[in-house]
């Protein structure tokens, strides 16, 4: 891979009250410390310090106030722009013009490394759509008191982590069609049988695996996709919860260990 990939970081609040901030006197997600600094100061450090990755653009409602933050001051090519209420739209909003890919993430990603972003994209290329997941034995075997959302196919369940690789404007179907479901984002089965009945049914009789299960749903927009299989399970942990802060907080200390 030769050429840098540009990155979207998206940072928005979702509507309705969010019990991280309960208290803390942050006003949106992206803003909220974990280990010390803002969880979107620790994904996009990762990204700039990952060879791989050219131009990084955050996308939120009030991009404004996160482009005052200190902790992003002095970093190259970094930009920000405000977004609409749906992830999905706002990304189709955001995308480049032709089929150049593109790397997504999110704001709450806050335990991506550089190797994490090369190890995603080498198994992202060629695809036009590529999705990085986590299977459960890889998370449990390492944090078995991590609670996730899994996706269940024959040979494993799945978790997703976050990163995303786009094929530039052709992917404009499929985020159409995602933003009519993303609101059941955290419900596995609604989101599969919303892709067909043969999926659904698919999925509960365990005929395929998930990398067959994606490639099928994406031949319906007309699109080579393919899951990344993480071998970190930290890559799956996100910052939803109470619980997951203090889990991600004990693995930055780990990090940081002598």
């Amino acid at each position: 891979m030769t050429t840098m990939i540009p990155a979207i970081v998206m940072a928005g609040s979702r509507s309705g009250p969010d019990p991280l901030l309960s208290g803390t006197g942050v006003s949106t997600k992206a803003l909220l410390p974990i280990a010390g600094r803002p969880m979107l100061v620790h994904v996009v450090t990762a990204l700039r310090a990952s060879p791989l990755v050219g131009p990084i653009t955050i996308l939120a409602q009030n991009s404004a106030e996160l482009a005052a933050e200190p902790g992003l001051a002095g970093l190259a090519d970094l930009h920000f722009s405000d977004s609409g209420q749906g992830i999905s739209s706002s990304l189709a909003a955001a995308l480049p013009p032709g089929d150049d890919p593109l790397l997504v993430t999110t704001a709450d990603n806050v335990l991506l490394t550089p190797a994490m972003i090369a190890e995603f994209l080498g198994g992202a290329e060629d695809s036009d759509v590529a999705v990085a997941m986590v299977e459960r034995d890889v998370l449990l075997a390492r944090y078995p008191q991590s609670q996730r959302t899994w996706l269940k196919f024959r040979g494993g369940w799945w978790s997703g982590a976050n990163m995303f690789r786009l094929r530039g404007r052709r992917v404009l179907p499929l985020l159409d069609f995602w933003g009519r479901i993303e609101r059941d984002r955290k419900k596995g089965l609604k989101i599969i049988a919303a892709f067909g009945p043969w999926l659904l049914i698919g999925a509960l009789l365990r005929l395929f695996t998930i990398q067959q299960g994606v490639a099928r749903a994406g031949l319906r927009f007309g699109l080579n996709a393919t899951v990344v299989p993480m071998s970190a399970p930290e890559a799956c942990i996100d910052a939803d919860k109470p619980v997951d802060i203090v889990l991600i907080e004990a693995i930055m200390a780990d990090r940081t260990a002598p």
